[in-house]
């Protein structure tokens, strides 16, 4: 028994290094008819890898000295681990795609190259400057902004005329859409249920910046030496946007789909359905809705409170990191790359293609995308809603390694109210969980006041 346990034992350890050192030569640039190989690891599912497999079968027709190499890992959450084990090795990835709130955790892997060394000022000049502002930390360009996005409002434009009701403005406020929320719902006797918001920690981060509420003290955690020491929840925007939520479950114009990918999937359908009037999701999500709406689909930006002058959001999506443990022809490579990637054109392709922002500030100017626009106005909504944000810490967006711990507890806060907390009790408990993993976080790391 003893020798076959072990003789499976050594089975395992070989595969496993044969594994390793298949994905150490993939790391490596190699010939292929003269071409350096470079991989890239993403997590694009769905209509967006499909998008992202045409960009990058693009780029390796137009040139014959790179290949570039689509590896898919999984969702961010599994993607993202992978690449901590292998960061700092020769299995590394020349590229990974990372999710926004990972920023923090990919630069205390201490193994990337600021994109900033790489591309010239040209470049990095034509990126959107209220996405730049995401990724820049000490002053340089950490990663590639890729496929960005901000939440919008979409309501039921069909309904909402049907029903002789007025249709909302670009920029509503809370009262707005408790209004139209309300006369949806008694208009219809309930067969419509007027809002929803997902209890999702996006959301809340985006909903409580529009009121110009920092997430994290020392400006967002983007403070030069210094890092995010305690982490605001329960603060005076917050009780706003969670009193808005109260008011809306009051008037019986409210409906709860909970959180996670299973609300997100409920809310999108009852929407579809004509069984709801309202919700916020990613801008990414314009072109699908628009595609399946059996009605006229409006776009708003996000509400802001009613005492509160609009601040504007910060960035949602992923990046495109540079592993710094490559060769100068994959770097040569990288650079090449990424300059292709962020180009007007590529990027005018990517947001037509998905429906995420185009990271190219020329990208809109085109004739394909002033042309998509002006047939569909919906389209231009996310990007000019960013445009217009404030530039402030606010809007740079959190630098914070836990993010995902803060996500989930004000997640737990936001079902608790729906289902009747005390508000303030509840965000109080969600922010002294969170500063809690933050302290551990940084005592482990060495990070001391």
């Amino acid at each position: 028994m003893k020798k076959k346990y072990v003789m499976s034992l050594i089975a395992i350890v070989l595969m496993i290094s044969i594994v390793l050192l298949g994905m150490s030569r993939l790391s490596r640039p190699v010939s292929a008819n003269q071409r350096t190989t470079i991989v890239f690891w993403h997590s694009m599912g769905g209509k967006p890898a499909d998008a992202l497999k045409k960009l990058v079968a693009k780029y390796n027709a137009s040139q014959t000295k790179y290949t570039v190499v689509p590896q898919y890992q999984g969702a961010y959450t599994e993607s993202l681990p992978k690449y901590i084990n292998v960061a700092n090795s020769s299995a590394a990835p020349a590229i990974v795609q990372a999710q926004e709130i990972a920023t923090s955790t990919m630069l205390s892997t201490k193994s990337t190259e600021p994109v900033s060394r790489l591309l010239d000022s040209q470049v990095i000049n034509q990126i959107e400057d209220n996405i730049a502002r995401y990724y820049t930390v000490d002053n340089q360009l950490q990663s590639l902004p890729f496929n960005s996005s901000t939440p919008v409002l979409y309501y039921n434009k069909s309904l909402v005329e049907k029903l002789g009701l007025k249709t909302l403005p670009e920029d509503p406020s809370y009262q707005d859409i408790l209004n139209l929320a309300q006369a949806i719902t008694e208009k219809t006797n309930h067969q419509t249920k007027g809002m929803t918001i997902e209890a999702y920690g996006w959301l809340f981060e985006e909903l409580t910046a529009n009121q110009n509420q920092l997430l994290a003290n020392h400006d967002n955690g983007r403070e030069s030496g210094q890092y995010a020491t305690k982490i605001n929840i329960n603060t005076p925007a917050a009780r706003r946007l969670m009193t808005f939520m109260k008011q809306a479950i009051q008037d019986k114009s409210f409906v709860s789909y909970g959180s996670g990918d299973i609300a997100e999937a409920n809310q999108q359908t009852a929407f579809l359905a004509g069984k709801l009037g309202m919700f916020m999701q990613s801008s990414a999500s314009t072109g699908d809705l628009q595609a399946n709406a059996k009605f006229k689909l409006g776009v708003t930006y996000v509400p802001h409170a009613d005492d509160i002058a609009r601040n504007g959001l910060t960035l949602g999506g992923a990046s495109l990191w540079v592993n710094k443990h490559q060769t100068t022809a994959t770097k040569e490579g990288v650079t090449d790359f990424l300059k292709f990637m962020s180009s007007a054109q590529s990027q005018a392709q990517w947001q037509l293609a998905t429906g995420y922002l185009a990271v190219n500030k020329n990208a809109k100017a085109l004739p394909q995308v002033t042309s998509a626009i002006a047939k569909d106005p919906n389209l231009g909504v996310a990007t000019k809603q960013l445009e217009t944000s404030k530039k402030n810490s606010v809007t740079a967006g959190p630098l914070v390694p836990i993010l995902p711990i803060e996500r989930t507890n004000v997640e737990t806060a936001m079902q608790s109210i729906v289902n009747g907390a005390d508000i303030e009790k509840s965000l109080q408990t969600a922010e002294d969980a969170t500063n809690k993993a933050l302290a551990s976080y940084n005592s482990a790391n060495h990070m001391q006041k």
